[in-house]
């Protein structure tokens, strides 16, 4: 076989070489994204997805980081309760982002069982090892200002008092501005996403450093 000046490299060379990274990739520490619709692509292609960027971003940079996005449309917090335990044991994460929420409030589900539930994922998520980070929702002004504004400030009171990252509001610069959302007024387009990352990478970036 002619090589014109490249020299064939040997097919179970090559092969062991992919191995080889695969079992690297593999033993690379996760950041689970344990999710709803905002993280699981809705609408959209899933590598457009934040978490699909926030992997090439650390790649990008050098940082040897699994992401593994178990985000899933229409997840509650309860929905996710039910979900954790088996993710924590099989991917044994580093960082979970815990982003849920917004369902339960968009479905006007009792506050004090979602608030459960966060602290719930939170806590589980720490006894496994793992440093959480959260991201707030804030919901539309019609579901009333005393409830809106109880929703908005539990993640942040849920982050201070269990010690974890916070992203105040996932969807800044991205709600209510033109050109990032789909025609339902409620899920971000591929558009938004490099903005949720932005928004998600100000406070895990430093935190991966």
């Amino acid at each position: 076989m002619r090589s014109f000046g490249r020299k064939v490299l040997p097919i179970a060379y090559v092969l062991l070489v992919c191995v080889s990274m695969a079992a690297r990739a593999a033993n690379d520490p996760v950041i689970l994204v344990l999710g709803d619709s905002l993280s699981a692509g809705y609408g959209m292609d899933l590598d457009e997805s934040w978490p699909s960027l926030l992997q090439k971003k650390l790649q990008d940079n050098g940082q040897r980081y699994r992401v593994v996005n178990a985000s899933i449309t229409g997840d509650t917090t309860q929905g996710g309760l039910t979900r954790l335990p088996g993710l924590l044991q099989k991917h044994h994460p580093a960082l979970v982002i815990v982003e849920l929420g917004g369902n339960d409030g968009l479905r006007g589900l009792s506050l004090d069982a979602t608030r459960s539930n966060l602290a719930t994922l939170v806590e589980d998520s720490q006894a496994a090892g793992a440093q959480v980070l959260l991201t707030g929702i804030m919901l539309p002004p019609n579901y009333g200002p005393a409830y809106a504004d109880r929703f908005r400030q539990m993640y942040a009171e849920l982050a201070d008092r269990y010690g974890t990252l916070l992203v105040p509001f996932l969807m800044d610069g991205v709600a209510l501005v033109d050109g990032m959302m789909q025609d339902d007024g409620i899920h971000p387009n591929a558009a938004a996403q490099p903005r949720l990352l932005a928004n998600v990478w100000a406070v895990l970036g430093p935190a991966l450093q």
